[in-house]
């Protein structure tokens, strides 16, 4: 269950990379699909997932993508 609690934004480091894997997972990309546009492997993304669902308190991509909203490390502009 996704904790509600606000966290300010601060208190969450998110890499560059983990924003453009956020965006990637905005727009509706599978792990697979993001790698290849990023030139890394699968495994690279799950690594970055991974590291953003411990960070956002979230345990899935939804929760992650909610979270990222909640705190403004990504916009509403970020979906497509």
């Amino acid at each position: 269950m996704l904790d509600n609690t606000p966290l300010p934004s601060a208190s969450v480091k998110v890499s560059r990379r983990e924003i453009e894997v956020l965006r990637l997972v905005s727009a509706g990309k599978t792990s697979q699909q993001i790698a290849d546009l990023l030139f890394v492997s699968k495994r690279t993304v799950d690594f970055h997932l991974q590291n953003l669902y411990e960070k956002l308190n979230a345990s899935n991509r939804v929760q992650a993508l909610c979270r990222a909203l909640q705190l403004g490390i990504l916009s509403a502009e970020n979906f497509m």
